[in-house]
């Protein structure tokens, strides 16, 4: 594997360069064979590189009980980006009530790793490897200037590492059915399947963003598409030092009901209730349709998740307008602090 490693990477990179930079090689490749190299093209090409070797996989066990097994499986794995010195970056959902982290490098060395940091209001996720990696930490970028048609580099960690080229189609705000809301999501197309966590890489050999969803509607909500949604990594820095020192950031702590939604013909349907939950425990079911927070109307998942977090501390009461078969009733649920409802290793 290592073998197939240290030949086919470097051929996968070339292909990225060309794909990032298609003036520039076409340019260099019709020079004479005598001024064939060219330093800055070498200097991009080693850029990459470096950023393709900080990407590592990671591997998790969660614990027997954790109530994410159901959704994610108790044997999960995926991909991180090492951003500092011995700090590593990937979703957050990877490490979820997590057992046991292993960290594995470019070169295949397995390190375990401890849990820093999950910011449920990000998605991010921090680990740090009980011993240091050789790599050299990557860039961080901005997804600000990223724009559609732009092209990147996708890349996942580990022995079987593997880099493709996607093309940027939207940059948009997304509401995930999990009680889940960001600006300016990175949406590429054609998707990957071992998007957990991977790294979406500039032409600069720069960090922009951090790899969350298979999607249907990459373009356009509503139209089939099928691509990858990444959370950009403009949101980590304002938060990350918060994130390292709190475990997550102060926007995280917010009201949490847990139930999972969408939105259908602009009202707010559930489609689940988490077992245990606020929610659950007041009494709603899957069918319900959201009509109201504490009496404002909300007609989308965005308006919902808002008029929810402006509403208080977590563990504020809400009342929820809920239209329950023919039935219009007004329902109080005492939110909760979703970090809380997760659980954890013993003695943690």
């Amino acid at each position: 594997m290592e073998t197939l490693r240290r030949f086919a990477l470097p051929f996968l990179l070339a292909l990225a360069c060309v794909a990032l930079h298609p003036a520039r090689v076409f340019a260099g490749a019709a020079r004479s064979v005598a001024d064939t190299r060219d330093p800055a093209r070498d200097a991009a090409y080693q850029k990459l590189v470096d950023a393709t070797n900080a990407v590592v996989a990671i591997h998790v066990k969660a614990i027997p009980d954790a109530r994410s097994n159901e959704t994610l499986g108790q044997v999960r794995a995926g991909s991180g980006v090492l951003i500092a010195d011995n700090l590593v970056l990937t979703i957050g959902y990877l490490i979820l009530e997590a057992d046991t982290v292993e960290v594995t490098d470019a070169d295949g060395t397995k390190v375990p790793a401890t849990v820093v940091a999950y910011d449920h209001a990000t998605g991010f996720g921090l680990v740090r490897p009980m011993a240091p990696l050789g790599e050299k930490p990557i860039a961080l970028g901005s997804a600000a200037p990223v724009a559609q048609l732009d092209r990147m580099m996708i890349v996942n960690g580990g022995e079987e590492q593997t880099v493709s080229v996607a093309t940027v189609v939207s940059k948009r705000k997304f509401a995930g059915y999990w009680e889940y809301l960001i600006d300016n999501a990175i949406f590429t197309t054609p998707p990957r399947f071992d998007h957990s966590g991977a790294a979406l890489i500039n032409s600069k050999g720069e960090l922009v963003g951090i790899g969350s969803l298979f999607v249907m509607d990459a373009l356009t909500p509503g139209e089939k598409l099928p691509g990858n949604m990444f959370v950009p990594v403009d949101l980590l820095k304002p938060i990350l030092d918060e994130m390292v020192r709190t475990g997550a950031q102060h926007a995280s702590h917010r009201p949490w009901l847990g139930v999972n939604s969408l939105e259908e013909d602009g009202r707010v349907k559930v489609m689940q209730v988490n077992e245990e939950s606020p929610a659950a425990r007041a009494g709603i079911s899957a069918g319900d349709i959201i009509l109201t927070v504490d009496g404002q109307p909300v007609e989308s998942l965005e308006k919902f998740y808002r008029a929810l977090w402006t509403r208080g501390p977590a563990g504020v009461k809400v009342v929820l307008g809920v239209l329950h078969g023919p039935q219009m009733r007004e329902v109080t649920v005492e939110s909760m602090d979703r970090r809380d409802f997760m659980r954890h290793r013993t003695g943690i």
